[in-house]
């Protein structure tokens, strides 16, 4: 009976984040989607770029932090936790919750920068084709795909060596933030360890 209890209860969840990280991947698309065309339209063709540039690299950091969370241990982290050490139990919570935190690392906002991206590329495109007429649409299109892809492919090959050699450090600065988040604006945004056993 409990078996079928932990089951159903299980099943519940997975439905329930399912449900939660829809609403929050729908959210954060149309709020950064506006926040990047108001600024490419808004500002010149080079500020324009730097702002495609960033999209992407939010895309990189996130796949960086979402490959570190599922490649460390927690166990160095509770020694610094015992010493009270600012964002040590905060990064023992980001590694009992590395399923969660990567598919919000990598699928969500890895997605989201993807489109994001592509959006602001297209939107950098049509203001480069109405000041220069002449210039094939088509041609533009394919280049600027192929420097948003180059740009994402890269940065993520580099980013997952450095998070499988830097994993500790990277979870901490996580952790740190979470940290951050907590004192400075009461927001804990991880509160459960899950009941999971620790990973070594």
């Amino acid at each position: 009976m409990s078996v079928k209890k932990n089951k159903s209860k299980s099943k519940f969840q997975i439905n329930l984040w399912v449900v939660k990280i829809s609403i929050i991947t729908f959210v954060l698309s149309i709020f950064f989607s506006s926040i990047s065309e108001t600024l490419v339209k808004k500002f010149n063709l080079i500020v324009a770029f730097i702002v495609l540039l960033i999209i992407v690299l939010i895309g990189i950091v996130f796949d960086i932090i979402g490959i570190a969370v599922t490649a460390a241990s927690e166990i160095p982290f509770h020694a610094m936790s015992s010493d009270k050490v600012p964002g040590a139990r905060e990064s023992v919570k980001l590694i009992r919750n590395a399923d969660i935190v990567s598919n919000f690392c990598n699928d969500v906002i890895g997605d989201i920068a993807g489109i994001i991206s592509g959006a602001a590329g297209a939107a950098i495109i049509l203001r480069v084709v109405f000041f220069y007429p002449d210039i094939s649409k088509t041609v533009l299109s394919v280049i600027m795909s192929g420097i948003i892809a180059t740009l994402t492919v890269a940065g993520k090959a580099i980013g997952k060596g450095i998070a499988l050699t830097n994993s500790h450090n990277i979870v901490h600065r996580a952790g740190l933030f979470l940290f951050f988040l907590k004192q400075t604006f009461g927001i804990e945004i991880l509160k459960v360890n899950n009941g999971k056993k620790p990973r070594k």
